[in-house]
């Protein structure tokens, strides 16, 4: 049963909303129940006898195996903000969207369980408003309800996971961040869960590529010179001089209007220059990779950007191209695939709707930890023993003293055809 954890408020003329909270308290995930008796078979000619008591006998059998099984209970925390429903009250944007978001993930999550579910595991998953507010996310880390759970899904927010890490006495149960990529030094919980790669996977990601394929033995790096740059910056550095033993040299140059000349006599016209670019400021890239694109006329160049590259329109497929570039993800979905498909086609079939980035995320999720749980509650303590593929990303779990579980794995993707593709 999907239980919603917080007083059923009066409901306000915001219909999207009202739809949202029904569709919460009424929804229940089909578990396991014990096998019904099905129909007698006819009569046997010869003995007259049925074969019913045989059958019976079988199924009482069947049904103590299901009502034995263990039920694992997940609490999730989502930021819905239901207080926004009381009378007077109303959702600004921001709340809206965070509302949405928790619906999409809610629902893709639950998906997850449902199919497990079909398979004979059994859950028993407790929702829990955080209004995205500390306060509250310190009262529920403080809730028995939540404190007993076999899995913790949430806060979503740093700001409220933060708070939730910090309360004395809730480190028993593995904590799962699912959706932020911040780095779990932020929390320094020991069974925190970072479930999307942090920027220090995606910078070693980078430089392992680099390292394997920069014969000059140099890589550039060019920054604006904004302070929200240095951590790529270091933890690229750090990963290049530990892959390479320090053979690999990193240039680091601010680049000020598009000037590249001060990198000039360092190129070679014989082997790739492999250019880093850890910005994501719209004007200086624009201006940067115009003047690179310009330089790549005479020197050859393969270009890695930031992961936050993948979102941007701005940046012109042909260029990039060009400019033989790539960038690294955790976030790549293959709509083409036959899993994603069927994921998409049973998403919308249930819930009248596409799935979000958060829903397949959430589904992904769902499947790991849900499987885990199925399996062994045990094995949810070692998430090194198992690799996953997921529609978005996979999981490859590393243990980190003071930080807990990170998931490590990074796609690299390269510009080829006009589009992006996964490198194998």
């Amino acid at each position: 049963m999907i239980s919603v954890q917080n007083h059923r408020p009066q409901l306000s003329g915001n219909k999207w909303l009202l739809i949202l909270v029904i569709a919460l308290v009424a929804a229940c995930s089909p578990k396991t129940r014990p096998v019904g008796k099905g129909t007698t078979k006819p009569t046997d000619k010869t003995t007259g006898t049925t074969d019913k008591a045989e059958k019976d006998k079988k199924e009482d059998k069947d049904a103590k195996k299901v009502s034995d099984k263990r039920v694992s209970t997940v609490a999730m925390i989502l930021p819905f903000g239901l207080d926004h429903l009381n009378p007077g009250a109303t959702y600004s944007a921001a709340g809206l969207k965070k509302a949405s978001l928790s619906l999409d993930y809610y629902r893709g999550f639950k998906l997850a369980l449902d199919s497990l579910t079909g398979e004979g595991a059994n859950y028993r998953l407790q929702l829990f408003d955080s209004k995205d507010e500390p306060s509250q996310s310190h009262s529920l880390a403080l809730n028995p309800q939540v404190k007993g759970s076999d899995l913790i899904v949430g806060p979503v927010f740093p700001d409220g996971m933060k708070v939730f890490t910090t309360v004395p006495g809730n480190n028993k149960k593995l904590i799962l961040s699912p959706l932020s990529p911040s780095a779990p030094t932020t929390y320094n919980a020991e069974n925190l869960v970072t479930i999307i790669p942090p920027l220090e996977y995606h910078a070693l990601r980078a430089a392992e590529f680099a390292v394997a394929k920069a014969k000059t033995k140099k890589v550039f790096v060019l920054t604006s010179g904004y302070s929200a740059e240095l951590p790529y910056i270091k933890y690229f550095k750090k990963a290049v001089d530990s892959l390479s033993k320090k053979k690999v040299k990193v240039v680091q140059l601010t680049v000020a209007r598009g000037n590249l000349s001060p990198i000039m006599a360092q190129l070679t016209k014989f082997d790739r220059n492999f250019m880093v670019i850890p910005s994501t400021n719209q004007s200086f890239l624009k201006v940067t990779l115009y003047s690179l694109d310009t330089l790549a006329k005479r020197y050859p160049v393969t270009l890695i950007g930031h992961p936050n590259w993948e979102k941007f329109s701005f940046l012109k497929s042909d260029q990039m191209q060009r400019l033989n570039a790539y960038i690294t993800s955790a976030d790549r979905v293959n709509y083409k695939a036959q899993s994603t498909i069927t994921f998409v086609r049973n998403y919308r079939r249930l819930y009248r709707a596409e799935p979000s980035e958060y829903a397949i995320k959430a589904f992904d999720e769902g499947m790991f930890f849900g499987q885990l749980l199925a399996d062994d509650g045990d094995k949810i303590k070692n998430l090194d023993d198992k690799e996953f593929t997921g529609l978005h990303n996979s999981f490859d779990f590393i243990y980190k003293k003071g930080q807990g579980w990170v998931n490590k794995h990074v796609n690299l993707l390269h510009y080829e055809n006009f589009e992006l593709k996964q490198v194998e």
